[in-house]
């Protein structure tokens, strides 16, 4: 991987609060799902949405494995829809709780952006689609106007600003 790379305070603000809209964005889509919901099959060969999620946990934990330099790649077998849920939120707490000290990275910000952050962004999208083929569709939101703030990645998020149907 090289040299640790020197991460300067507004790029590790920005890749913390890209942690914590996922962790937002996530968090809506997996709230209040129905009953069942982690099983739902939009066709035979489609992953389920606890699959996606366990799949979103895997690319967590080699987001934070390519920023310490390690890249491991080890996909978990999926949990329940609980578990995963936990999982989705701890992931991205062991990842933030990473950045947050002042770690160098092995790898530059756009890298961890391009590879395992924005094809976590893509997967919530599928479980926000998924929501709605399964009749429960997470309300559309002014997103701009979120609450979000760096840091903030747990399961607890601010309230909704502007929701609309």
């Amino acid at each position: 991987m090289g040299t640790p790379a020197a991460i300067s305070d507004p790029q590790r603000t920005l890749l913390r609060h890209m942690l914590a809209t996922l962790a937002y964005r996530g968090g809506k889509a997996v709230r209040g799902s129905p009953a069942g919901f982690g099983e739902l099959r939009a066709a035979p060969s489609v992953r389920s949405p606890r699959e996606i999620l366990a799949h979103i946990g895997d690319l967590l934990d080699w987001g934070l494995s390519i920023a310490r330099g390690e890249t491991k790649w080890h996909p978990a077998a999926p949990q329940s829809w609980e578990q995963e849920v936990a999982r989705f939120f701890a992931a991205l707490a062991a990842f933030d709780g990473w950045l947050a000290p002042g770690a160098a990275l092995a790898v530059p910000v756009e890298k961890l952006f391009q590879g395992p952050i924005a094809d976590a962004f893509q997967h919530v999208g599928q479980i926000a689609m998924m929501r709605r083929l399964a009749g429960a569709p997470v309300r559309g939101e002014n997103y701009f106007r979120a609450d979000i703030a760096a840091g903030r990645v747990g399961a607890e998020q601010a309230p909704a600003a502007v929701e609309f149907d």
